[in-house]
C-alpha cells in the first residue's frame, strides 16, 4: 500500500498545526463560529445532533493492520469504544470533544492518515474496488491511478470552493463494486486493443433528492491526461454549476440541464486549451506509485474449490459447525487471482446488536491480528459497510473463521437480507429526518433465521435517515427513506434499485409508513416475493418481471391500521 514521502507527511502535519491553532481561538472566543466553521469542515469536523463528529479518510478503501490499531485507539480514548465505516470508505467517530480534534488528526498523522477532504466543496475521498489487486475479474489495478488522483486533487486550490461536494470512483474490473455510475464522476480503467490503460468516464450520476445515474462523457482516454481532461470537466462545473441553491448545486443538475453531448462538448472545449500542458501524468509518476501496489509474497498453492473446501476440513468440524462454515465459504469467502488464496469478508452486520458499519475497539484490535496472521496485514473497507481480509491462504480459512467467529464477525449474511447499508440517521446526524439504526434493528430481528435468507438468496436493502441518501437507499433493491411529516418520522419504501452493472434507481411504492410498520411492511414484500418467484429466481429479477404492483398492493393492504387509506391513496397518485 502508498506509503507517504517527506512532502505528504509535512503536509499532514502542517495541517495539524493549523487545525490546533484554530481549535484553540474557537474555545477561547477570538474566531467566531461562522468563521470556524468553514475550517473543522477542510478538516472533516462536524457538529452533529449531540456532539461533533469526525470523519477520517481511508483512500480508496486500503489501510494497514497498525491503522487500524490507530483507529482503534481513538476510538478508545476519544470517542464511546467504536467506529463507524461508512459507504463511502471512510471511518466516522460520534463522540468527539472539540477540544480533543487537534490531538485525533496527530494521533491520524503519526501512522499516514488525516480528515482532509472528508467533508466541504471539494474533491471528497476517491473511492475504488474493495478487492483491487486481488480480484479475479479485474482488468487492472485501479489503485495507482486511485492515488495519483488523490494526490493530484488534494488542496488543489482551483477546487477547493466548488459549487457543492464532489465525488469520485474508479473501477478497474469487469463487476462494478464501486456504484459507479451513482457518482459526480466514474471513471473505468480497462486495456484498449492495443494493450494501453485507458478510461472511459461518466458524469453527473448521484443520489439525494434527485437520484440520476451518470452519462457516458469520454471514452478511451489515456490514463496520462486524466489530470486535464478532469480539470476541464471541474472548470465547466466550477463555472456554470448553480450557487443558488444548495440542493440543485450537485454537477448532476448541470449535465442534466445541458444534456451530456452538450456537457461532453464544453468540457472538450476547455479541455483542447489545457491538454498539452504540464498537469498531466508521466510514466515517472506512475512508477513511482505503482511500487507500492506490489504483490506480497504468495506461495505456490493448489486451488481449491468450496466443495474441495469444505471436504477438506470435514473431519475437523461438528455437524453444527460445518454448516455455518459451508454458508460462510458461499457468502463470505471470495475467490483470488493467486491459486491457492481467498478473499474474505467480515461481516460488520450481527442480527440487531450493533449498528451496520460499526466496529468495536475490541473487534478493530483483533481484526488488526487477524490480517497480520492472516494477510499481510492489509484490510479493506467496502461500500457495503463490511471489512475485507484480501489475501488469505485457502488452507487457513478455517483458522480465520474460528478466529473471527469469537468476535462476532463471522455472519454468513453477505448479500443478503439482513446485510443492511445504513446511514447513523437521526440517532446522531442533524440533518436526519428520521432513525435509520433501530429500523435496521427490526428489520435483522425479525428475519434472523439464516436458513430462511440463504433460501431467499441475495437481495440488498438500504437505509436512509434522509433525502441526502448516505444509506445508498435509491440503488438498494428494497429501500427505506426515513422522511418527517409535522414532526413524526416516517418511512417510504422504494422497490428496483441495484448497484453493479446493471445499476438502476428504486421507485417509491406510494406513500410512507409509521417506523413500527417497517418490519411488517419488508415481510409482506419478502412474502409477495417467495410466492411469486420461479425456482431460485433473485428478487431483483423478480420485481423486474412481476413489476411494483403486487408488492404494493401487498405493503399497503396488509399492513397498518391506515393501510387500506394508503392503498387507496397510492393508487390515486399512481392514477394522477
Amino acid at each position: 500500500m502508498y506509503k507517504y514521502d517527506q512532502i505528504d507527511q509535512t503536509l499532514v502535519d502542517q495541517r495539524v498545526s493549523q487545525f490546533k491553532d484554530q481549535v484553540e481561538r474557537r474555545i477561547n472566543g477570538t474566531l467566531a463560529e461562522e468563521e470556524f466553521r468553514p475550517l473543522r469542515l477542510q478538516n472533516g469536523l462536524y457538529h452533529q445532533r449531540h456532539a461533533y463528529m469526525l470523519r477520517v479518510a481511508i483512500p480508496y478503501g486500503l489501510f494497514s493492520a497498525k491503522q487500524l490499531r490507530t483507529l482503534a485507539l481513538i476510538a478508545d480514548k476519544y470517542d464511546r469504544g467504536y467506529g463507524h465505516f461508512t459507504t463511502r470508505q471512510n471511518i466516522q467517530y460520534n463522540w468527539v470533544q472539540l477540544e480533543q480534534a487537534p490531538d485525533i488528526l496527530a494521533e491520524l498523522a503519526k501512522v499516514e492518515m488525516h480528515a482532509i477532504q472528508t467533508s466541504g466543496n471539494c474533491i471528497r475521498n476517491i473511492t475504488s474496488d474493495a478487492f483491487a489487486g486481488v480480484a479475479a475479474d479485474e482488468y487492472i489495478d485501479p489503485r495507482p491511478v486511485c492515488e495519483l488522483l488523490r494526490q493530484w486533487s488534494t488542496l488543489h486550490p482551483e477546487f477547493a470552493y466548488l459549487p457543492r461536494k464532489f465525488k469520485f470512483a474508479i473501477n478497474g474490473a469487469k463487476e462494478d463494486r464501486t456504484v459507479l455510475l451513482c457518482h459526480d464522476v466514474g471513471i473505468e480503467l480497462k486495456k484498449n486493443t492495443h494493450g494501453d490503460l485507458v478510461a472511459d468516464l461518466y458524469a453527473g450520476g448521484g443520489m439525494g433528492r434527485t437520484p440520476i445515474l451518470g452519462s457516458p462523457i469520454k471514452q478511451d482516454l489515456p490514463w496520462q491526461l486524466l489530470p486535464s481532461y478532469l480539470t476541464a470537466l471541474l472548470r465547466v462545473y466550477n463555472r456554470f454549476g448553480r450557487r443558488d441553491n444548495i440542493y440543485k448545486a450537485r454537477i448532476k443538475i448541470l449535465v442534466k440541464a445541458l444534456g451530456p453531448e452538450e456537457f461532453a462538448r464544453q468540457v472538450e472545449g476547455e479541455w483542447i486549451h489545457i491538454q498539452e500542458g504540464n498537469d498531466n501524468f508521466t510514466q515517472a509518476e506512475w512508477d513511482r506509485v505503482a511500487k507500492h501496489f506490489t504483490k506480497p509474497a504468495y506461495k505456490t498453492l493448489p486451488a481449491l474449490s468450496n466443495a474441495q473446501l469444505a471436504t477438506q476440513f470435514e473431519s475437523q468440524l461438528d455437524s453444527h459447525e460445518r454448516i455455518g462454515f459451508v454458508r460462510w465459504l458461499e457468502r463470505n469467502v471470495r475467490s483470488h487471482q493467486v491459486p491457492g488464496y481467498a478473499s474474505v469478508i467480515l461481516s460488520l452486520k450481527p442480527h440487531a446488536t450493533a449498528a451496520p458499519g460499526d466496529a468495536s475497539t475490541v473487534q478493530m484490535n483483533a481484526i488488526a491480528d487477524l490480517s497480520d496472521q492472516y494477510s499481510f496485514g492489509e484490510l479493506r473497507v467496502t461500500h457495503e459497510q463490511n471489512l475485507v481480509l484480501a489475501d488469505v491462504e485457502q488452507a487457513q480459512l478455517l483458522d480465520l473463521w474460528r478466529a473471527a467467529k469469537k468476535q462476532n464477525l463471522v455472519l454468513p449474511n453477505i448479500g443478503l437480507l439482513t446485510d443492511i447499508i445504513a446511514c447513523p440517521g437521526g440517532d446522531f446526524c442533524s440533518l436526519a429526518n428520521a432513525k435509520s439504526l433501530p429500523i435496521a434493528a427490526a428489520i435483522q430481528e425479525r428475519f434472523d433465521d439464516l436458513d430462511y435468507l440463504h433460501d431467499l438468496g441475495d437481495i440488498s436493502l438500504n437505509i436512509s435517515g434522509c433525502i441526502n441518501s448516505c444509506g445508498h437507499h435509491h440503488v438498494g433493491n428494497i429501500g427505506v427513506l426515513g422522511v418527517d411529516k409535522d414532526g413524526e418520522e416516517w418511512y417510504q419504501i422504494t422497490l428496483g434499485g441495484e448497484q453493479g452493472n446493471d445499476a438502476s434507481i428504486g421507485k417509491v411504492i406510494g406513500p410512507s409508513f409509521y417506523a413500527n410498520e417497517i418490519p411488517d411492511v419488508i415481510t409482506s414484500i419478502i412474502n409477495t416475493f417467495v410466492k411469486n418467484r420461479t425456482s431460485d429466481e433473485p428478487f431483483i429479477e423478480a420485481y423486474r418481471r412481476l413489476g411494483v404492483t403486487p408488492f404494493k398492493e401487498a405493503a399497503y393492504l396488509n399492513n397498518g391500521k391506515h393501510g387500506k387509506d394508503k392503498a387507496a391513496q397510492s393508487e390515486k397518485l399512481v392514477a394522477e
